[in-house]
């Protein structure tokens, strides 16, 4: 029976080992090994009850509920277009799609901004018309009734009469690095998160439109090495901290009379943050801000006269966030608007006299996406954490009753994606543990069918022995309650001391410990828990999904409140049993990078090694509106800006630092990075670092990011 039960065991065991497959860099770096499905190219088309996928040189028609494919809607290899012979980059039907605008050779310029060439199709004629043959452009769309379409080139504003062919230039002195008509400057892009600066009226009659004049804003330079004699330069415009911002005005091009109008919006005013016409034709919305971004006010612009009203004015103690949740009502008399005045971010309705009607939505939870109200119906749909900060599922709300429900079931996270008519809504769902699947629901919540599952992946998490993720919270010794993930080693022994491997962002208003599946990095997590480190995220004070106080509570002294949490938290997962408390590390990104040098060098008695990647290390070095937001400038907050920049602490470095970063990010500027190099050298700390050339703040592309967690990876082998 001995023998018997040795030679069971001895099977198990080596079938066991056979089945777990080992998780490798070139798995999730290299072979796709992880990838996740989606849908590409998802489009609701207008009837509701069907959608558009691109699929190589096609557009297809798909029915919602069976899924079975209806037509295909253009094969642009067909057109006989030179261009588009071999695809497209991107499509965006007009408003009664009866045209597509497709874009081909696409550059991108920022993180959000991209230049190409656009080329519109009838999809009755099957004529193709480029929009513009002198150079690639951006920003294009087309009017409401479809008969024109405006785009931007050389930092000016034109639009083309698809009717006659004639191509208008709304503004003529536009100029590198000086004047922008119709497109943003690079802050804006970056931290307002939009680069279309016009927008057309409901008619088609009107564009409204910002001058952006950078003239006089500070330029800073990025070395690119391209295996030449000498590196090439380039320079942009980038307002750090106090410095000089874009001065913008507000203008009005009436189409038919070919006049431009300027709209005097005052003086008391850094920011145009948004613009949006409301349902009326003559009414635009503008909105101005001040530069610490907190004091908010909504202007209506009657587009005959050009005089302004105010809408709306909101005013806040620490800052206001610009979202896009202002959204008018088909009435004309109403709109709905999004605001965290009474601690947590609700829905609220006014009247187009700036009065309150209602506020829609209350509770101790935040409403966190807000997906528009079905007029016809009175019925409004958002999603929200009124379950748990650590969840997000949607919900319906009838206005006409005032009541709310929850209409997707899963625990998790939910996300939803309307139709037209909101009758149904694909719904994008994940947990922690589970690879996301997207399902087509009824409003009433009810599952229609899948259309994607992503079985695969999850048979793959378990083919390489996936932990499952656990979630624990602990309160800090100031009695605050945070909340975290843990992924335990393979073959996890209770009885045993393991290493911590800590990874955090941490920056206002994130949320990493959050029950959805992530890429990427979860895979990475899962190698190193393979290798038997205990991997643990915490989101510290100043993050989201649980109200304006935790959120702001951070403002002015960013990086102080954050990077004690992380200090308690380290030695909560110290404290454990089976944690080995000497053997701590912290990996951030970003602000995750400027997180975890902090928390090195602060923390020199509880971190062993630290990986900063891309980090912020003074607050002096990064752009306005960001800091400004959250620390006003250095000379109004000292303090704050001294006792908080990692780069005023390197002395006090004990454990092992990894510092790498892109030599040409254009956001986090590479000089933060020299910086910190100068403060170690100076205090003679020994560290390890990697630099990439012509790599922006994401580090990617070819073998970049294999080749940069090879050495991550080697590093907390041998320094952890």
């Amino acid at each position: 029976m001995k023998q018997l039960f040795f030679f069971v065991f001895t099977i198990f065991v080596i079938s066991s080992n056979i089945a777990q497959k080992e998780i490798t860099l070139e798995d999730i770096w290299s072979k796709g090994t992880f990838r996740a499905k989606s849908v590409p190219g998802f489009n609701f088309m207008h009837d509701g009850i069907h959608y558009s996928t691109s699929e190589g040189t096609k557009i297809k028609e798909y029915d919602l509920i069976s899924g079975k494919f209806v037509r295909d809607i253009i094969d642009v290899a067909s057109l006989g277009e030179k261009a588009l012979k071999d695809g497209f980059d991107g499509y965006v039907f007009s408003d009664d799609e009866q045209k597509i605008i497709f874009s081909t050779e696409s550059q991108n310029i920022y993180r959000r901004s991209s230049i190409g060439y656009y080329y519109i199709v009838d999809l009755t004629t099957k004529i193709v018309t480029p929009i513009f043959k002198d150079g690639k452009h951006r920003d294009v769309s087309l009017s409401p009734d479809g008969k024109k379409v405006a785009f931007c080139y050389n930092n000016n504003l034109y639009y083309k009469d698809l009717q006659s062919g004639k191509v208008v230039q709304i503004t003529k002195d536009g100029k590198k690095n000086s004047i922008i008509n119709g497109t943003t400057d690079w802050v804006y892009e970056e931290e307002f998160e939009f680069t279309k600066f016009y927008q057309w009226s409901t008619d088609g009659k009107t564009i409204a439109f910002v001058r952006s004049d950078e003239s006089k804003v500070p330029e800073f330079t990025m070395t690119l090495y391209k295996n030449e004699l000498y590196p090439e330069y380039e320079t942009f415009k980038y307002p750090k901290v106090g410095e000089e911002n874009s001065k913008v005005e507000l203008f009005l091009y009436q189409i038919e009379k070919k006049k431009t109008i300027k709209i005097d919006l005052g003086n008391n005013f850094e920011y145009i943050p948004r613009l949006k016409w409301t349902k009326d034709p003559n009414k635009c919305c503008v909105y101005k801000m001040n530069r610490f971004q907190n004091d908010l006010e909504l202007l209506i612009v009657d587009a005959k006269s050009g005089k302004t009203t105010s809408l709306l004015k909101e005013t806040n103690d620490k800052y206001i966030e610009i979202n896009d949740d202002l959204t008018f009502l088909g009435d004309t008399k109403r709109f709905i608007w999004s605001s965290e005045k009474d601690g947590y971010r609700h829905l609220y309705l006014y009247d187009m006299n700036g009065k309150l009607i209602k506020q829609l939505t209350k509770g101790n939870w935040e409403v966190t996406n807000y997906y528009g109200l079905d007029e016809s119906k009175n019925v409004l749909y958002f999603q929200s954490t009124a379950i748990s900060p650590l969840q997000r599922n949607v919900y319906e709300l009838d206005l006409s009753a005032g009541s709310s429900r929850v209409i997707t079931a899963k625990p998790g996270t939910n996300d939803a994606q309307f139709s037209p008519s909101f009758e149904y809504f694909v719904n994008t769902y994940s947990n922690i543990n589970t690879p996301a699947e997207f399902g087509v629901y009824n409003r009433d919540g009810n599952e229609v069918r899948m259309i994607e599952q992503n079985k695969d992946l999850a048979q793959k998490a378990k083919d390489y022995g996936f932990e499952k993720v656990e979630f624990f919270s602990f309160k800090t010794a100031d009695n605050t309650e945070l909340n975290g993930y843990m992924i335990k080693p393979s073959n996890f022994d209770a009885n045993k001391k393991y290493p911590v491997f800590m990874n955090l962002y941490g920056g206002p208003g994130s949320q990493q410990v959050l029950d959805k599946w992530s890429g990427g990095d979860r895979y990475w997590y899962q190698m190193m828990a393979d290798k038997g480190y205990i991997i643990a995220c915490v989101d510290n004070r100043g993050t989201g999904g649980r109200g304006e106080a935790f959120k702001k509570c951070t403002y002015l002294t960013l990086g102080k409140l954050e990077t004690a949490d992380q200090i308690e938290a380290a030695k909560y997962l110290g404290n454990l049993p089976y944690a080995d408390k000497n053997r701590i590390g912290i990996f951030g990104w970003s602000y995750g990078g400027f997180m975890s040098s902090s928390c090195l060098f602060k923390g020199n008695d509880v971190f062993k090694a630290a990986i900063s990647v891309a980090p912020v290390t003074s607050w002096r070095w990064y752009d306005n509106i960001y800091t400004e937001r959250y620390m006003q400038t250095e000379k109004t907050n000292p303090s704050g800006y001294k006792e908080n920049s990692p780069v005023n602490f390197a002395d006090k470095m004990k454990g092992n630092l990894l510092l790498v970063h892109g030599m040409a990010d254009d956001n986090v500027h590479f000089q933060n990075s020299a910086e910190l190099v100068n403060a170690l050298v100076k205090a003679n700390k020994q560290f390890d670092t990697y630099y990439y050339p012509n790599r922006n703040h994401g580090i990617y592309g070819g073998n970049t990011r294999l080749h940069l967690y090879t050495k991550m990876t080697n590093f907390l082998l041998e320094k952890l």
